[in-house]
């Protein structure tokens, strides 16, 4: 068995920060793909950013600039660093990673920026 455990998120004013954290556990001998989508109230889930496991990176352009994807590999851990947070990044954030060969999501974790 494989889950993603996350944590973080919360209600931030604008230009604040908030740090999203996500570790796979439970049967891991193998992570590839880390990542963070998010779903905002009426809109499809959208990728916010993924690190493989050569810790290169991906971000949507939305958010370039602002946020910032790591990974600690020795402990199966994505971290995701969100600053200059907007009102438009308010939205349900899922931790993704494939994991033994099988994608996985997290639970989701809120997060809410007011204008």
């Amino acid at each position: 068995q494989v889950r993603l455990v996350e944590s973080g998120g919360g209600l931030v004013q604008a230009g604040g920060s908030l740090r999203l954290s996500c570790t796979a556990s439970g049967s891991v001998w193998r992570v590839t793909v880390m990542g963070w989508y998010r779903q905002a109230p009426g809109k499809q889930r959208e990728l916010v950013a993924i690190t493989m496991s050569d810790s290169s990176t991906n971000y949507a352009d939305s958010v370039k600039g602002r946020f910032t994807i790591s990974r600690d590999n020795t402990k199966n851990t994505v971290i995701l660093q969100m600053n200059s947070l907007k009102p438009e990044d308010t939205a349900v954030y899922y931790c993704n990673a494939i994991v033994n060969l099988g994608t996985y999501w997290g639970q989701g974790t809120q997060v809410t920026v007011s204008s």
